[in-house]
């Protein structure tokens, strides 16, 4: 856990950065840190490895105090990536990637021995190793960085915008990338973003700052969007908050009911009872079946693009379950902000 207690930081000419911050980071979780340009957030995080220190107040990673650590020994036991990936452009990436354990006296073939294993953990081939950073792609750099921090094993990651500067496709992609390696991995990540869908996306908990370093709300995602606790958290998260919350809570619990036969629009499957289209006698529409995992926001999409406001249900394999209507998503969508609203008021 990382815990900030009555952390200030104020740079010498003037300049309050963080103000008054008691805040703490769960073990094994993602807590991202948003808010607009000066509000802190950055500065937050490099408090924690203390690239910046503090001018009063504590800050404990596992226990311990920041300032009571060698700063050196302390970097090279958090992981730490910034939005322009920070390679070294005359290291091959297997030596870029191999940097830290290096550092900290690991052989060189034990070193690139899990160099090599991270990339593949990261998804690039063994041969990308070979490369040099400037013949790779933004999207690439960016998982070489991610696998440089990761090379020594450190329970904690710190992520600075890491996927800012590159194209909003890849920017999925490294997103997803970075889900299933935390899901694998449950390493405790500080990550910085400007970005409130990038936000909730991928935080355990999200805290708000607003200009001066003021800690606004830290809530998990749902809470957030359901009841953010002043003007300011609300306008930061936007007018389609509602729609956010969406994203969030899947189709599981939305009740199916077997497919429609004999009407004007015909669910067309293939022979493994895969969904493929609708179809008229005049025309016929693709159809994009969903799964339980699938998000309610997704489905509301789907359910509006269907020309029969029905939504094809499908299990892991892609085969039919049934059939879900538009009015039952906006039904479940309701009770679901209600629930949300209910439990934040309770809090």
């Amino acid at each position: 856990m990382i815990q900030f207690d009555a952390v200030h930081k104020r740079f010498p000419n003037g300049t309050t950065a963080v103000h008054d911050l008691s805040l703490e980071m769960p073990e094994g979780g993602v807590t991202v840190l948003v808010g607009s340009s000066g509000c802190g957030k950055t500065t937050t995080l490099r408090m924690v490895n203390r690239m910046v220190d503090p001018t009063s107040g504590t800050i404990r990673v596992g226990g311990r105090d920041v300032l009571e650590q060698d700063a050196a020994e302390l970097r090279r036991s958090i992981g730490y990536v910034i939005q322009q990936s920070g390679l070294f452009p005359h290291r091959t990436v297997l030596d870029n990637i191999a940097t830290v354990p290096l550092l900290l006296g690991w052989g060189r073939r034990k070193a690139r021995a899990r160099a090599g294993e991270l990339l593949e953990t990261v998804g690039l081939t063994a041969e990308a190793g070979k490369r040099y950073p400037h013949q790779l792609s933004g999207g690439q750099q960016q998982r070489v960085g991610v696998a440089r921090a990761l090379a020594a094993d450190p329970p904690v990651l710190l992520m600075d915008e890491p996927f800012g500067a590159v194209d909003p496709v890849v920017r999925t992609q490294l997103q997803d990338e970075l889900l299933r390696l935390q899901k694998e991995l449950s390493k405790t990540i500080v990550f910085v973003t400007h970005d409130v869908d990038e936000a909730v996306r991928l935080g355990d908990r999200i805290a708000i700052f607003r200009t001066g370093g003021h800690l606004v709300q830290c809530a998990a995602p749902a809470e957030l969007l359901a009841r953010p606790a002043d003007d300011f958290v609300a306008d930061f998260l936007g007018a389609e908050r509602g729609l956010k919350l969406l994203s969030l809570t899947t189709l599981a619990d939305v009740p199916q009911a077997p497919a429609p036969e004999g009407g004007t629009w015909e669910l067309v499957l293939d022979e493994a009872r895969r969904p493929q289209a609708w179809r008229t006698e005049d025309a016929e529409i693709p159809v994009r079946p969903l799964r339980d995992t699938d998000s309610l926001l997704a489905a509301l999409n789907e359910s509006i693009a269907s020309p029969t406001a029905l939504v094809a249900r499908v299990d892991a394999d892609g085969v039919l379950t049934g059939v879900t209507s538009r009015a039952e998503i906006h039904e479940h969508a309701g009770e679901t902000h209600s629930a949300h609203s209910t439990a934040g008021a309770a809090v």
